[in-house]
């Protein structure tokens, strides 16, 4: 594959950028190594250095350190209020959308810095879609909510939204449930149904990379099973980071998993690893069901 081309600056000198602040607060103690690096036959795509978040002045992360790969699905887990999706939000500037909050630190996306000033971020979030814990249709026709996107993006002729709907529809296992329903409210799909509609509508506008913050948590095991298969599918073409209390889950679908605690990063590993010969015990108690 080759390189995503630069991103294209702000559009308007007005819109609300938050700069990076490139100086660390806190050094990560030496006695907490972290295996940090691309490793063979690995693309990066993302890199966290240093990375830590703040809600005013409550430092929610601190010292976050890992990177992630094209056409990987990377899993982030951990107790609830580790800070995991607190940095799942940082990778497409959604924190950018809460007042107060800034990130320290660097994250850069093929190479460039996701913060820089000349970066526009409708555009980020363009190319790195999001998908909710809980799903969130619009109140519109299934044809609509997934030509909501495109249609923003300035694409007017009929004949090329329909073939854009039906693409991310089929891209995202629900095409054949749906055919006949794209005049029909999207809110009276069922719960996986609605789940999958929100992942064609992120992959209605072609982006580059996906993160799922607990996409499968609202969903029986039917529902998720279909979601996991459909993860799988998609990462040949897409790279993933996806949020999960799943403990199987995770070693499930992931190539690589991110474990937090209390804010912090502590550790990053293939899966197999995290969850067979994790190298903290921290992650060993986690993974083992120890404490939760």
């Amino acid at each position: 594959m080759t390189p995503e081309p630069a991103m294209t600056p702000a559009a308007t000198a007005g819109d609300t950028i938050r700069p990076v602040d490139p100086t660390p607060t806190q050094v990560r103690p030496p006695e907490v190594p972290l295996d940090h690096g691309p490793g063979p036959g690995r693309e990066v795509l993302f890199d966290l250095s240093w990375v830590e978040i703040f809600y005013g002045e409550a430092r929610a992360v601190t010292d976050v350190d890992l990177d992630i790969a094209r056409n990987e699905i990377s899993a982030f887990i951990g107790p609830s209020g580790c800070g995991k999706t607190t940095v799942l939000r940082s990778l497409n500037r959604m924190h950018d959308l809460t007042p107060g909050a800034r990130v320290v630190g660097t994250i850069t996306y093929h190479g460039e810095d996701l913060y820089g000033p000349k970066v526009d971020a409708a555009e980020v979030r363009r190319r790195i879609g999001m998908v909710f814990q809980k799903p969130n249709p619009f109140p519109k026709s299934v044809f609509d909510n997934i030509a909501y996107g495109p249609r923003i993006n300035g694409v007017r002729r009929r004949s090329e939204l329909e073939t854009i709907v039906e693409q991310a529809l089929t891209r995202a296992a629900l095409w054949g449930e749906v055919k006949d329903k794209l005049k029909s409210s999207a809110l009276s799909l069922s719960g996986g149904q609605a789940q999958r509609l929100c992942i064609a509508r992120a992959l209605a506008v072609d982006p580059d990379v996906l993160l799922m913050d607990e996409p499968c948590s609202a969903l029986d095991p039917i529902a998720t099973a279909r979601i996991e298969d459909l993860m799988e599918e998609l990462k040949q073409t897409l790279t993933i980071v996806i949020v999960t209390h799943n403990m199987q889950q995770a070693a499930r679908v992931s190539d690589r998993t991110s474990f937090f605690f209390e804010g912090k990063l502590v550790e990053c590993d293939e899966t197999e690893r995290i969850f067979t010969r994790p190298k903290h015990k921290q992650t060993e108690d986690y993974v083992t069901g120890r404490f939760g």
